[in-house]
């Protein structure tokens, strides 16, 4: 019998027969190992454990430990869900059935809606089908007998998919002798494998993403290694509901979504546009503080910009509808960029000029379908804190620490403590999909790497996940609960300076192109203040807390009394109001928490005799009878500090 040879991760080999499979080769290393196996990877490559190898190969068992194996096994756990849908309810049609971050869905084409009783239903024929062992089996089909058999049983939408991504002879997974899907695969080897899983919800979706297609019904579910991470998933799901933004942004009175104006668009209130207003002013004194200066763009420009731009072709679907004004076509700007480029190429520049930082707190208009708007994390008008430097070679390095430090600044500012980073390259050039020379990606990828190690942050390297038109880094917070979300990004762009010709006159007297880099720290405002509601669950640190403190006078005779106390901290500049509602003081007391204000200032005759009030703080209760100077002073330091909690 003929054999090959393996090279496993720690550089050592092995010959095996050949058809060996990667199940059968951990076993041979440990039987834990193979009990552990999720999926394998085969030069690189995600590899089915149970498909024989087919020549020499690199090979690594993935684990559990692997974040590799997680997309796997929940990509498997949504074809057991399409298999139980469909035992259910035959006639059925399946859509996609991809893995998420968070879990995984799956998209199903059905005349009833699903009820929510329904959920449990499937879930239980799930678990029924899990617990008869069945192997997720790999089938190479020739496309020209695929289509038909896929055809004659109505699956238009796996038809549509094997038109446009299957090659001559793709592959299918079957699981047990009735399902059978289009799918690229891997899968774990059985549905015995899938030890913990829980469906969540269905929504509404639209085949492709397209509100002109199809509508669908999408099922949503996760599902981990262990009950123990599920359990903990599950609860963290219970608390996200709490902190939702959209349920707290009404409670609060911060913002609101007016239908009669149109979806995606945010109207704030009173007290969310003070937040609002704390947000971008300490934004703003910081671009000044660091070396940017401040501009303001125009939210609409020409077709010929865009057309310049290249987001008129390449963006033209994320892009509201033209706009026919009387000289030109005019459209809504979805970037900044632009309208700095054009604001640096105003004039002719000097390497001694350089860096120019151009800082603005932008908005912008993206069409996002419907469906896909979610509260204030997805909208269709939105204020970018958005800011462009320009630079030469040799200061690229310095400005990326600077950006970079400026992100985790950020987050301490408004009390995250947790992040993660993610630096993502190109390929090499060995698509051809990337723009810009190998030099270019070589010194700006060294400039980002440089600049992570000056800061000692840990950052992952995504490969083959830049932009087309440079590298970049993000940075994920980390929330109260556990949740990761995207904020800052730093990116670099080799298009743009070459589609406007951009210029700086050397030392040499030469002409120059400079580098450029786009960089929003926020992300967005909007979405931004979405995070810090769910982040404090609507209890905003005393610097943010639109009403930082209320004084609650006992009956009607205190009342002069209470005016005079909230004059005093106003002057001091606090935000204090005075609840002179005909209601009893516990009642004000509760209002007052409901409304989660930081301090609430209780004055009755004794506080007035003393001058003193009975001071109760939001999440540690009563504090007793306390000067009103004491109090004033210990406010005011909280919100110098910006201290996250008091």
């Amino acid at each position: 019998m003929s054999s090959i040879t393996i090279t496993l991760p720690d550089g050592s080999q092995q010959q095996v027969p050949s058809g060996s499979k990667p199940i059968d080769i951990a076993r041979s290393i440990s039987p834990r190992l193979a009990e552990d196996a999720v999926v394998a990877r085969v030069n690189g490559n995600l590899y089915d454990l149970t498909r024989p190898l087919e020549g020499d190969a690199g090979l690594q068992i993935l684990t559990s430990k692997n974040p590799e194996a997680l997309e796997v096994y929940r990509h498997s756990t949504a074809h057991l869900l399409a298999a139980a849908v469909l035992e259910l309810y035959p006639d059925t049609k399946l859509g996609v059935g991809p893995p998420i971050e968070t879990g995984f869905y799956y998209d199903f084409q059905r005349d009833t809606p699903f009820a929510p009783e329904e959920l449990e239903k499937i879930e239980a024929r799930m678990w029924e089908i899990q617990a008869r062992d069945l192997p997720y089996e790999r089938v190479m089909t020739k496309k020209s007998e695929g289509l038909p058999k896929y055809a004659s049983e109505g699956a238009w939408m796996k038809c549509e998919l094997i038109e446009e991504k299957a090659e001559e002879v793709f592959s299918e997974y079957t699981l047990g002798p009735h399902f059978i899907d289009f799918c690229r695969g891997p899968h774990v080897p059985s549905t015995k494998r899938i030890k913990a899983f829980k469906l969540l919800m269905v929504s509404g979706s639209y085949w492709k993403g397209n509100e002109k297609n199809a509508r669908l019904q999408r099922i949503h579910g996760t599902a981990f290694f262990s009950k123990k991470d599920l359990e903990a998933y599950l609860t963290q799901v219970e608390e996200a509901k709490k902190r939702d933004h959209r349920k707290l942004g009404q409670e609060l009175d911060l913002i609101s979504i007016q239908e009669l104006a149109g979806p995606g668009l945010i109207f704030w209130h009173p007290k969310g546009a003070l937040i609002r207003k704390i947000m971008e002013d300490w934004m703003r004194e910081q671009y000044l503080a660091r070396g940017y200066s401040l501009v303001y763009t125009p939210h609409i420009g020409r077709k010929q910009l865009w057309q310049t731009s290249g987001h008129a072709d390449f963006y033209a679907d994320s892009m509201f509808t033209p706009m026919e004004l009387d000289d030109a076509e005019y459209r809504l700007k979805p970037m900044n960029c632009p309208f700095h480029i054009l604001i640096y190429k105003d004039r002719l520049r000097s390497y001694r000029e350089l860096p120019v930082r151009l800082g603005e707190l932008g908005t912008v208009y993206r069409y996002e379908r419907s469906g896909t708007m979610h509260g204030l994390m997805r909208v269709r008008g939105f204020t970018q804190d958005d800011a462009h430097i320009f630079c030469r070679p040799d200061q690229i390095e310095d400005e990326i620490v600077s950006c970079l430090q400026f992100a985790l600044d950020v987050l301490s500012a408004f009390g995250f403590t947790q992040y993660e980073a993610e630096l993502s390259t190109w390929d090499g050039g060995a698509s051809g999909k990337y723009d810009g020379s190998p030099e270019q990606w070589g010194m700006a990828e060294t400039a980002l790497h440089k600049a992570i190690e000056r800061l000692s942050m840990n950052a992952k390297v995504m490969t083959d996940e830049a932009a087309f038109y440079g590298p970049k880094i993000d940075v994920k917070l980390v929330d109260a609960i556990g949740r990761k979300w995207q904020l800052s990004t730093v990116q670099f762009d080799f298009t743009l300076p070459r589609r406007f010709d951009l210029e700086y006159i050397a030392e040499d007297g030469k002409a120059h192109q400079p580098l450029m880099c786009h960089r929003a720290l926020y992300g967005s405002v909007e979405r931004f203040f979405g995070i810090l509601i769910e982040h404090y669950a609507g209890a905003f640190p005393v610097w943010l807390a639109p009403v930082q403190a209320i004084v609650l006078p006992i009956t009607d005779r205190h009342a002069e009394y209470a005016m005079k106390v909230k004059n005093q901290l106003a002057a001091a500049g606090l935000r204090v109001e005075v609840d002179a509602t005909n209601e009893k003081v516990n009642a004000k007391i509760r209002t007052a928490q409901m409304q989660k204000v930081p301090f609430m200032l209780v004055v009755g005759d004794r506080e007035a005799e003393n001058g003193t009030v009975s001071l109760r703080n939001r999440r540690h209760g009563d504090q007793g009878a306390k000067p009103v100077d004491e109090v004033l002073a210990a406010i005011l330091k909280l919100t110098t500090d910006r201290t996250p909690y008091e």
